[in-house]
């Protein structure tokens, strides 16, 4: 078995794909809940510790949403950056992914960090509303989740940390 069908069998059993705009509209009006990620590959590996959104113009997650007539439901997840390092965002491995889309980069880490996902209130569906409008309006609940649950900027051994704390929760 290649390297790339061992990927698409780990992307196959977790769900996960490049869909078509078509698939994703079909999955939302059948009343299935989609995970959409406006910053996908980029923002995953040249975002860094202090966690701001590259999703540059991409507004086609909001189109789908409007197209479904579904709210979009943000979330963060709290020390994401912190559980890996990955140095996609050095020169030779930035010009790598431009020309080609390949996404390997190295990376270390896979720390053992307190990982927290922060479910958002729901932005309902607006008939009146552009796909503009909407994808500015969930930047800014992202950013607000983000500013509310993460700690600026990230520090790997305050989210190691995190994991061996103890809270009351009688509180």
């Amino acid at each position: 078995m290649s390297a790339f069908a061992g990927i698409r069998l780990f992307l196959a059993v977790h769900h996960t794909n490049h869909s078509t705009r078509e698939k994703c509209l079909n999955i939302l009006k059948q009343g299935h809940v989609l995970g959409i990620a406006p910053g996908g590959v980029r923002e995953q590996n040249y975002g860094n510790n202090y966690y701001k959104l590259i999703w540059g113009k991409r507004k086609g997650f909001a189109h789908m949403a409007i197209d479904a007539k579904v709210p979009i439901i943000p979330v963060f997840t709290q020390n994401i950056r912190e559980g890996y390092i990955t140095y996609g965002n050095i020169r030779p491995m930035r010009w790598l992914y431009e020309r080609t889309r390949w996404f390997i980069f190295p990376l270390y880490g896979m720390f053992p960090v307190k990982l927290i996902s922060h479910i958002g209130k729901p932005i309902p569906y607006d008939p009146d509303i552009t796909p503009e409008k909407l994808a500015e309006k969930t930047q800014r609940a992202m950013e607000a989740l983000r500013d509310k649950h993460q700690k600026i900027p990230g520090s790997i051994l305050q989210a190691l940390r995190q994991r061996f704390e103890t809270h009351n929760k009688d509180k």
